[in-house]
């Protein structure tokens, strides 16, 4: 099964992110719709989003920059407007990228956002704005 993201065009608008566990173990969990945790040199920052695209040339990500994530998480709780950036990273900035996945009793990232937002990470990056 392939995940399909849908663009409107007018709005920019991601309409559908889906997150899903490879369905083999010689599937790469690094696929369209994965939650993951990207660093960057030069300069040095991280990025938290779903995987758009993965390709030799680059990760295209729909989230937010991992200093700001509380914010954003404040503006999702508030139902203030906030949109996820849509972004690409060329890969020879790309450090590391992780699934966001808990750390023994430390939530993911994603499970933060849905504990503090009461929303699915596909909701919190699924439209423009969150209004």
């Amino acid at each position: 099964m392939r995940a399909v993201c849908q663009i409107c065009l007018v709005a920019a608008t991601i309409c559908f992110v889906t997150a899903s566990a490879p369905t083999s173990s010689t599937e790469s969990p690094f696929r369209f719709g994965a939650i993951v945790v990207v660093t960057l040199s030069s300069p040095r920052e991280k990025f938290w989003g779903a995987i758009l695209s993965l390709k030799p040339e680059g990760v295209s990500v729909a989230g937010v920059d991992l200093a700001s994530f509380d914010e954003f998480l404040h503006l999702l709780k508030a139902g203030e407007a906030c949109s996820p950036r849509i972004v690409f990273f060329p890969m020879h900035r790309v450090e590391r990228l992780e699934l966001d996945l808990p750390e023994g009793d430390v939530p993911s990232l994603s499970q933060r956002l849905a504990a503090k937002t009461g929303l699915e990470v596909q909701q919190a990056l699924s439209t423009r704005e969150n209004a």
